[in-house]
């Protein structure tokens, strides 16, 4: 009896401990969103896309003094004027007109991300923010560079659009809206881990990871299955099964393995994950991303390390003190 006492006592002490270190990260991470949104910052959003198809010739010459980079040099006036015109760009515009005929809450999303940007990277400046028709290229959906940022916003009009019928179910899937603060994010993070040789199976891991992660800092109110760009159903598959996906990577000796066949199978946007097994089909493609992703988490969860560190450490250091076990 004094036993159980004794034990139901301590319970409520765990219990009341849990509670208030819960509170105490709720308000630490709130108070850190508090001062993010203080960041001055100014972000405008061009849409050269409507003021293309709204051109005419005597307003061309104007436009492409505003944009010299969007226009090539050896192309006469009329082959862009003709575009203006073409039935199939017209389809696409009506379409862009539809889906963003209210672009504010995508504004709004862009700057809440640059705000988290420049908080995590003060040196950061503020770029030009233009928007373009790319006759539905999802390969290079955005280009960042130092100063310009290009959308090809025809490739975010949702995964149902007739545009993309002939996609692939796993590519359409993440032709929307929510996805461009996402790409943008992914091609950020690119540029500043700056990683672009990768031997082993681990360093492919970690190197995703670290993008994932970033994207937990710079979109935190954004979903887990939206960041890596699964439905929540394939995300939920990736929790349920990680202990069996490590566990598939360790006893197969894959982790320091130099087989680039590997980035094909867990690693590339792809409808599946290839473990060779019966099982593949059910499985959402890029597995090794999210295992990569939950390693990092579990780094920065057990050591005092700042951003930039974590950033810059070799992936062998960073999985050793990482301490990565997931939960059967």
């Amino acid at each position: 009896m004094f036993q159980g006492y004794l034990l139901s006592n301590n319970i409520k002490k765990i219990g009341i401990f849990l509670f208030l270190f819960i509170c105490f990260s709720c308000n630490k991470k709130a108070q850190l969103e508090k001062e993010i949104a203080a960041t001055p910052i100014e972000i405008t959003v061009e849409r050269f896309d409507q003021a293309f198809m709204q051109t005419a010739k005597e307003n061309l010459g104007s436009l492409k003094q505003q944009y010299p980079f969007l226009f090539a040099k050896k192309t006469p006036d009329s082959v862009f004027l003709e575009r203006t015109q073409d039935p199939i760009q017209k389809m696409i515009q009506k379409s862009v007109d539809s889906v963003f005929s209210d672009f504010q809450d995508t504004e709004l999303e862009l700057k809440s991300l640059y705000k988290h940007l420049k908080y995590y990277n003060p040196s950061l400046k503020t770029p030009r923010i233009i928007t373009v028709y790319s006759d539905v290229d999802y390969r290079n959906k955005v280009i960042v560079t130092d100063s310009i940022v290009i959308i090809s916003i025809d490739n975010y009009l949702g995964a149902q659009h007739e545009f993309y019928d002939s996609f692939y179910k796993y590519i359409k899937n993440n032709l929307k809206k929510d996805q461009i603060v996402m790409d943008l994010a992914d091609a950020y993070a690119s540029r500043l881990i700056n990683q672009p040789k990768r031997n082993t199976f681990l360093e492919e891991l970690i190197y995703h990871g670290k993008k994932l992660y970033l994207k937990d800092l710079w979109v935190p109110t954004a979903k887990d299955h939206t960041k890596i760009g699964y439905t929540q159903e394939e995300l939920l598959w990736a929790d349920d099964n990680a202990f069996y996906i490590w566990q598939y990577f360790v006893e197969n000796e894959l982790l320091y393995s130099t087989d680039t066949k590997l980035v094909g199978r867990f690693i590339a946007r792809a409808p599946f994950s290839r473990f060779n097994l019966e099982l593949d089909s059910e499985s959402p493609g890029g597995l090794g991303q999210y295992i990569g992703w939950q390693i990092v988490r579990s780094y920065m969860e057990n050591n005092p390390t700042s951003l930039p560190q974590m950033l810059q450490m070799n992936a062998q250091t960073l999985f050793n003190k990482a301490k990565y076990k997931p939960k059967k």
